[in-house]
């Protein structure tokens, strides 16, 4: 029996012989085996997690988009107040609060203020907010006033009308 036969590794040990004396007569450019390893490197690179391949500029976009973003939706979802500019309404309290008429810091630096009663009539009193009945517009209302020292008015409190 030959022994050659029996194992595959026999029969291609001597065809494996005879094609290394063929290369060893041939010379490879110089080069060759590092283009073929970056070649090989671009073709099956192992691709680095989504993060990773952000720069830095990329995270600050996404920030400044994401905190946009959050501020619109905050602004979106905030419960809604009604905001008014102007005189607030005025009602009668029969003596219970002063309606300013100047700031607080201005009536708080008076030194000599002084409290004058007086009837006014109600259509002194429209711009107020004090709302003005043609039927009863010659009428007074009963009010006390916070004056400065100098006669300027700087709070009012309304009674009911005489």
């Amino acid at each position: 029996m030959d022994t050659r036969h029996d194992s595959p590794d026999a029969l291609l040990d001597a065809h494996f012989a005879a094609l290394r004396g063929e290369l060893a007569a041939h010379d490879a450019p110089r080069c060759v085996e590092k283009e073929l390893m970056q070649a090989f490197t671009r073709q099956f690179a192992r691709q680095r997690p989504w993060y990773r391949r952000w720069s830095l500029p990329h995270w600050g976009a996404a920030g400044a988009f994401a905190s946009v973003a959050a501020a619109v939706l905050l602004l979106v979802l905030a419960p809604q107040r009604l905001v008014t500019v102007g005189p607030a309404p005025v009602g009668f309290d029969d003596g219970a609060a002063f309606i300013a008429l100047e700031s607080l810091e201005r009536i708080a630096r008076e030194p000599d203020a002084r409290l004058v009663e007086a009837d006014l009539p109600q259509t002194a009193l429209a711009p107020l907010g004090v709302p003005v009945d043609p039927q009863n517009a010659d009428g007074t209302v009963r009010a006390e006033m916070l004056l400065a020292a100098d006669g300027h008015p700087l709070a009012l409190r309304l009674s009911a009308s005489n």
